[in-house]
């Protein structure tokens, strides 16, 4: 029986920092050894590529990748798109704030005044302070900082 992997979510509002810093984390993840799976949800159209638009189903291949892109009539649930990957020691989703799995909020202020996921889902806050913060908060820039958190309570069963 293969092993569910882990799943942490980002999540904040638009113009929160939230692809940023993502893309930070991932390349200290990286450095460290950890094979990762990435999912970006977002609430409008996805582009594709110019040459490929009218088809139902594309899939670009090259040496050592793999995308595959698909028309679909319904939205399709997190479970499901969690199902397509494999072969990672974590995934990552950006969006998809109201999945039940660890997040970390990426807070900042003069974006918003108030976090936008549950504090029972709440792993960390990134960025500024939001008001009456309960739970870890880590700078902007501490990636480190975050990768270790992920390390120790995510993590802690591959190591």
């Amino acid at each position: 029986m293969e092993k569910s992997v882990p799943v942490v979510g980002l999540a904040g509002y638009s113009g929160s920092g939230k692809t940023t810093f993502l893309e930070k984390l991932i390349t200290e993840l990286k450095s460290r050894g950890y094979r990762l799976g990435v999912i970006k949800h977002t609430s409008h159209q996805a582009t594709r590529p110019a040459g490929l638009m009218g088809a139902d189903a594309e899939v670009l291949v090259s040496p050592g990748s793999i995308f595959i892109t698909k028309d679909l009539t319904y939205a399709p649930k997190p479970e499901d798109v969690l199902a397509m990957i494999s072969g990672v020691d974590l995934i990552l989703i950006e969006g998809y704030k109201r999945g039940k799995w660890p997040k970390l909020e990426i807070f900042r202020q003069g974006v918003t005044e108030r976090p936008v996921i549950d504090e029972e889902d709440l792993l960390a806050v990134v960025g500024d302070v939001p008001p009456g913060l309960k739970g870890p908060h880590y700078g902007a820039d501490d990636v480190a900082g975050v990768a270790d958190l992920l390390e120790r309570v995510i993590l802690k069963k591959l190591r």
